[in-house]
């Protein structure tokens, strides 16, 4: 408890200091706040995995203090100690941690917890890339945040032209109906507002249930077969949750062997490393179209 109320007392005490100098660094975040440093942060909390990934990709990732379980990427982030999971934090170990600055998922982030962390003052920039566009200025912001400019800019744009290239190697091709799936007990997929769909779209797919509330919404079986998708791609790399749809030879997607796997933290995860989440993707989508229309893939 003494410990708490030092922390407290020592944010006030910087807050009043800061309130007379010129911020550093302004930034409005995703959620629409104004986020102001007095200097470019030194000791960053992170509380995603995809967090973590976008700082190590601005150049900032040894300013990484603490973050939660499955921030595993890159290898040296599974070094940075643990203050719990996207529901359940331990707040007196962030504070020990004394951070400066408080990466968060918008919409990822228990509010309950992320209310009483505000409560002490610490400054928390809220993230939340929707479209491949987003990622490169989120990849930014990171780096104006940690001071770490350059080497951010230069991952942007790397990022931007790997998708422009597929973009560009993608236009025009036929649709690909495709059944996203992430979870099969229930069965759960993707909605269209959800970073996933927008790389769906890139590579020339239609995924179903788009329309559908919340951003993952549970579906029935029934529905999937009648709506029979042109290819069903499950974002884990084992096949189980795959199984189910063998009982189904007369799906198309079956039928033509276009039953997928592919590995999620690669393009779920709302990070730098969707780029090549999207590049696996577009080729999976590539194969399923040339088996539909009987032509070899591999040409």
């Amino acid at each position: 408890m003494f410990r708490l109320a030092a922390y407290v007392f020592s944010c006030l005490y910087l807050a009043i200091g800061s309130a007379v100098t010129h911020a550093a660094v302004v930034l409005t975040d995703d959620a629409g706040k104004t986020v102001s440093l007095s200097a470019p942060a030194r000791r960053i909390l992170t509380l995603a995995p995809h967090l973590t990934e976008l700082l190590y990709a601005a150049g900032a990732g040894d300013r990484i203090v603490g973050t939660v379980e499955y921030s595993d990427y890159p290898e040296a982030a599974k070094r940075i100690p643990r203050v719990g999971n996207h529901d359940s934090l331990d707040l007196e170990r962030i504070l020990s941690l004394k951070p400066d600055l408080i990466v968060v998922w918008l919409n990822g982030n228990a509010q309950k917890q992320l209310d009483k962390l505000l409560a002490f003052g610490i400054p928390v920039y809220y993230n939340q890339p929707k479209t491949l566009s987003d990622v490169p200025r989120a990849i930014e912001a990171m780096g104006r945040l940690a001071g770490m400019e350059t080497q951010a800019a230069r991952t942007a744009g790397e990022f931007r032209n790997r998708v422009a290239a597929l973009r560009t190697r993608y236009a025009g091709r036929a649709p690909v109906t495709l059944f996203y799936q992430i979870w099969s007990k229930p069965l759960t997929t993707l909605n269209g507002r959800h970073l996933v769909a927008d790389v769906i779209s890139l590579c020339g797919g239609k995924s179903l249930f788009a329309d559908l509330e919340p951003i993952a919404p549970a579906v029935a079986q029934e529905a999937v077969i009648q709506a029979d998708p042109d290819a069903i791609v499950s974002s884990s790399l084992l096949r189980d949750g795959l199984n189910l749809w063998e009982k189904w030879p007369r799906m198309r997607a079956v039928k033509n062997g276009n039953l997928f796997a592919i590995n999620g933290d690669l393009i779920s995860r709302h990070g730098p490393r969707i780029a090549e989440g999207a590049e696996k993707l577009c080729e999976i989508l590539e194969t399923a179209r040339q088996r539909n229309t009987g032509a070899d893939p591999r040409k």
